[in-house]
């Protein structure tokens, strides 16, 4: 397939998910509509916190973003030649958190050798039939590995600390992008309006805090009022309803309890002060500030850390509130260019 081929394929997968998320009409006499409910079923039995509302949110994200127009714009400027196999090992933590690197070695036209997570396969298999329902050509672009990685020129994986320092050891010898945990961070200057901290409350407990771009630390102006904060994010209230959450919230709850150590808590959400930056679901760290060079030193320390910086511009490239899960295509995870790694290969 062409380029141009390659990316009118992902702009019918787009408008697919727009009109499922919408439930049109239309939609709902193709084969592929009920294939795709079954698929949202089973990924909400194989992963606790893939409740339906969740699974909207990416679906309907990457509806919107899988267009002609957008796609072009990504991969403007770049030209790859060569035809190699990409290993992909993805995470399973939020509901097709892996389909960018697809995304990326589609586009450059090789092919992707998957390792899908038990806990985030059913939506990814359904993409797959999909696309080779619209394309024949399209199978030879992708393969899915049930056991262990076989046949790959290049690796990208993505785990929590401890996997990425095995993956790291693994594929030492070929190329790579390896992936650990990062996290997120906002700033706060006092001077929010509601809305705002309505919003930041999206960012704290969309996908119940698990992925990157979740806020898990706070920075707040000396003598800030928590209870202005707690006011706000109580909208959320009812994700305490979720059983897994609920078994985070209160092991952590009782840690603290137990160290005897300071918190705020108002039922579904704990705030800790803490200088370090990854929260444990259930809490959000926090951190008094004197002045704008007290944070901007506190984020040069976790620089490799830090996936996104939630704010109002008092440093440079913050994104505005409620904007964490919502990603332009070039904003790539832990700040690795992957369409310069598919680049070098070619």
């Amino acid at each position: 397939m062409e380029l141009s081929e390659r990316i009118k394929l992902l702009d019918q997968l787009g408008k697919f998910l727009i009109g499922y998320c919408n439930n049109h009409a239309t939609n709902r006499k193709d084969i592929f509509f009920s294939k795709l409910h079954s698929a949202l079923e089973k990924s909400q039995i194989s992963n606790p916190y893939f409740e339906n509302a969740n699974i909207i949110q990416s679906l309907s994200y990457w509806g919107e973003t899988l267009n002609e127009k957008k796609l072009n714009l990504f991969i403007k400027g770049y030209k790859f030649v060569g035809f190699k196999n990409v290993g992909i090992i993805m995470a399973g933590n939020i509901p097709l958190v892996g389909f960018h690197d697809f995304l990326c070695v589609f586009l450059s036209g090789n092919k992707s050798v998957i390792k899908l997570s038990k806990k985030d396969e059913e939506l990814f298999l359904w993409i797959i039939s999909y696309l080779k329902s619209l394309n024949e050509e399209f199978h030879k672009y992708v393969e899915i590995c049930n056991n262990r990685l076989e046949k790959y020129d290049c690796v990208i994986a993505t785990g929590n600390q401890f996997s990425a320092n095995q993956f790291k050891k693994y594929f030492d010898s070929i190329p790579h992008i390896i992936r650990s945990s990062r996290f997120s961070v906002a700033i706060l200057d006092g001077n929010e309006k509601k809305e705002d901290l309505q919003k930041l409350s999206n960012d704290i407990f969309m996908y119940y805090g698990l992925g990157c771009r979740s806020v898990s630390k706070i920075y707040l102006p000396k003598d800030y009022d928590l209870d202005i904060l707690f006011k706000q994010v109580y909208s959320w209230k009812d994700i305490i309803n979720n059983s897994s959450y609920y078994n985070n919230y209160t092991y952590n709850k009782t840690i603290y309890l137990m160290s005897e150590e300071k918190f705020f808590d108002n039922g579904f959400l704990i705030l800790k002060e803490s200088t370090e930056i990854g929260s444990p679901i259930g809490a959000v760290f926090f951190e008094y500030y004197e002045n704008d060079n007290t944070v901007i030193k506190s984020l040069k320390k976790y620089s490799e850390k830090i996936q996104c910086i939630v704010g109002k511009n008092i440093v440079e490239n913050s994104i505005e509130f409620g904007n964490t899960q919502r990603p332009s295509l070039d904003d790539f995870a832990d700040k690795i260019n992957t369409l310069d790694f598919l680049l070098k290969l070619s």
